[in-house]
């Protein structure tokens, strides 16, 4: 956060510093509101630019073995253009070498779900699952080991967690 708001300072300096090119080409008959136009136009662009590619820069820093299986999209009213241009807010990967079929029935596969969200600070969670590649049901285990049947989700057949999880 200490690095984004460093460069979004510098990216609005130097948006201002053409707003002053362009006064001093025009000899300074460009008007001076100018300016500050241009450096909060920079600062902003900069911090769109940096919503955008979020989810790309994210991803290219997971390790091989980690599998994007689900992609949240979200529009914010006080970010008017993400009505036109919504942008990943958050998302969800599997860790392949988590996947482990550690019981007698070779249906039940215990895996680690991370959870990626693009807060003020990146935020990172993770959470050790078991899927029944049967009956697709998908049981998260609580903080205790216990399993929260309670939470149990079924997931459709061409799900993308299903998929990797079952058939890996």
């Amino acid at each position: 956060m200490f690095w984004t708001f460093i460069a979004t300072v510098f990216c609005g300096l130097g948006a201002a510093g053409i707003a002053l090119a362009i006064r001093a080409a025009t000899a300074k008959k460009a008007p001076k509101w100018l300016i500050p136009v241009f450096a909060g136009a920079g600062m902003l662009g900069y911090l769109i630019y940096g919503e955008y590619t979020w989810y790309e820069h994210k991803r290219a820093l997971l390790p091989e073995e980690a599998v994007v299986v689900a992609t949240e999209k979200e529009r914010i009213f006080f970010r008017p253009w993400t009505f036109a241009f919504p942008y990943v807010t958050s998302f969800s990967a599997v860790d392949q070498q988590s996947i482990s079929r550690d019981t007698d029935d070779r249906d039940i596969v215990r895996f680690t779900l991370y959870r990626f969200e693009q807060t003020v600070t990146d935020a990172v969670s993770h959470r050790i699952h078991l899927m029944n590649c049967g009956s697709r049901e998908l049981v998260p285990i609580g903080s205790n080991g216990v399993p929260r049947v309670d939470n149990m989700k079924v997931l459709e057949t061409n799900d993308r967690l299903y998929t990797t999880v079952c058939r890996t």
